[in-house]
């Protein structure tokens, strides 16, 4: 197939690109660079450096026959989706909405959007959520995410477009940003090996579902093939607190100095953990890293950086 990848010079959305191209598709690469990095860029994928807000987007779509979209560009920032939430709405819905009339107006068969489990559910009620939960985002960025999948939805009804829409737990892995906002796996890993002193917000007890980068490159490529409207969870179901993250990177880094407990961040939940069975039914996916492992080779991959 011939597939275009927003977002593909990012954490996540390079990765799927790498999937892709060694299962023997053609890629094509739209990336702002606005947090994604060249470095990231697989060298056999087409690559526009473009906005998805840019109308000349299109032209890319039609001229190099895009069959199917892939969309992981995003503002993601929950703290920043708060503070600045037209710049969220912006980037994450109408960049969305234009991309699905981009993808209307060139024949696209098919639209994949990386979305968010933790963000867009809210806080739990049950453990863990599954598809059928009630929607209740606790930030602006979870709203977003939330808004696009109900526009993919209009836009099957109406242009008969089908849609994949993946929603992630906590994504880690090699690529991470050690240095922004998220990814507290990255960031622990980065400081931990270079020995600086680290924090925690909040007491450490909230609790993630840490998935790692390379199953959700693959709950992408399973996503190629199937061919009804769905959603889907892409997590692990198990529930990790951060101060059982933060042991196990020390255990594996070498790394003996305490966190330093601060305040909490404001949109941050107490506790999200995925149900991925419907997943694992349907689309033939589950988890192949457990987060042993997977921290394992992230550690690795900083460690070499460093």
């Amino acid at each position: 197939m011939r597939i275009l990848v927003t977002g593909g010079a990012g954490f996540i959305g390079s990765h799927v690109v790498d999937f892709y191209l060694e299962a023997g598709h053609q890629v094509v690469v739209v990336d702002d660079l606005s947090t994604g990095r060249k470095e990231n860029l697989n060298p056999n994928a087409r690559f526009y450096q473009m906005s998805i807000l840019d109308e000349a987007l299109q032209k890319i779509i039609q001229d190099e026959k895009i069959e199917v979209v892939n969309h992981h560009a995003a503002q993601i920032k929950v703290k920043a989706s708060l503070e600045d939430p037209f710049f969220d709405v912006q980037l994450n819905v109408l960049g969305s909405v234009l991309l699905l009339d981009f993808c209307r107006r060139t024949g696209v068969k098919k639209f994949i959007y990386a979305s968010s489990g933790g963000a867009q559910y809210g806080e739990m009620e049950k453990d863990p959520f599954s598809e059928t939960q009630r929607s209740r985002p606790f930030s602006v960025y979870g709203a977003s995410k939330y808004a696009v999948e109900i526009y993919a939805d209009v836009f099957a009804q109406n242009f008969g477009m089908e849609y994949v829409i993946l929603r992630y737990a906590n994504v880690y892995g090699p690529r991470q940003d050690a240095l922004g906002e998220g990814g507290v796996g990255a960031i622990f890993t980065y400081g931990m090996l270079k020995q600086s002193d680290l924090q925690i917000f909040g007491d450490g007890y909230n609790v993630r579902d840490y998935v790692y980068v390379k199953d959700v490159a693959r709950a992408n490529l399973l996503a190629l093939d199937y061919s009804k409207n769905d959603i889907f969870n892409i997590g692990t179901g198990v529930g990790t607190t951060t101060n059982e993250l933060f042991e196990i990177l020390a255990r594996t880094t070498g790394y003996t100095k305490p966190p330093k407990k601060i305040v909490a961040r404001l949109g941050d939940l107490q506790k999200s953990v995925l149900d991925p069975s419907k997943a694992a039914k349907l689309l033939k996916w589950e988890p192949r890293y457990d987060l042993k492992r997977g921290m394992e080779e992230t550690v690795e991959y900083y460690r070499k950086l460093s």
